[in-house]
């Protein structure tokens, strides 16, 4: 009992300390989606805080059970499981590109269809079950947090608030019974979030980046 106490307060302080380092690499850099990453060495130290602050309150019971095997075996389960996450960061930075709304709309739709999915189903039933390596975990949960991080992708990757919805909603997709009557409506409202990015972008927090001062030209502007 003991254990399991010790090890969940060093894995959610592992997730704190990815949030302080989180908003201070990140702080400033939200431009919505139009956000460009920076260099990959850059990237993928803010894309790891951040994997280790949204994800790791997450596989708390799972980092619980491999503690059982020893300590060594639970940090192998955890550097293995953060290994992956940060795999899927190197595919982001070379896959993204800075977008408009419209791209992230169609995104977000995308990431809402998925939810629907019986992939995201089978991948989120995985994830909830003990006994596999650290990999093969991390593997199943990208399975099931895929959507949910396309929203992050699309919407801004550097928005500490988009964030913080985010990884709400993966904990609760990690820790709680799947459910239809829960499932259903959150990926409608997913598919409604897109649908509204393209139709009218204006509405949603954080999509139009703060006005810099200067047109295409390089001559300043002010609106009065």
């Amino acid at each position: 009992m003991r254990l399991g106490y010790a090890v969940t307060a060093v894995t959610l302080g592992l997730a704190l300390s990815g949030w302080v380092l989180m908003i201070r690499l990140m702080d400033g850099m939200d431009l919505g989606p139009a956000t460009p990453l920076g260099p990959i060495g850059f990237f993928v130290a803010g894309w790891a805080s951040m994997i280790a602050a949204m994800m790791l309150p997450g596989a708390v019971p799972a980092v619980v059970r491999r503690a059982r095997d020893g300590t060594g075996a639970a940090v192998l389960f955890v550097a293995a499981y953060l290994a992956v996450w940060t795999l899927v960061g190197v595919g982001v930075h070379v896959l993204y590109r800075p977008h408009g709304p419209v791209a992230a709309g169609v995104l977000v739709i995308a990431a809402g269809l998925y939810e629907l999915t019986p992939v995201k189903r089978h991948f989120r039933r995985r994830c909830g079950e003990s006994g596999h390596s650290g990999f093969a975990y991390g593997l199943h949960c990208v399975g099931s947090s895929t959507g949910l991080m396309l929203v992050l992708v699309a919407v801004g990757l550097m928005s500490i608030g988009w964030m913080c919805v985010i990884t709400a909603l993966c904990l609760a997709q990690k820790l709680l019974p799947a459910r239809a009557a829960v499932d259903v409506p959150l990926a409608l409202a997913v598919v409604a979030l897109g649908v509204v990015l393209v139709t009218a972008p204006a509405v949603v927090p954080g999509i139009n980046p703060p006005p810099s001062g200067v047109d295409g030209g390089g001559h300043h502007h002010s609106h009065h």
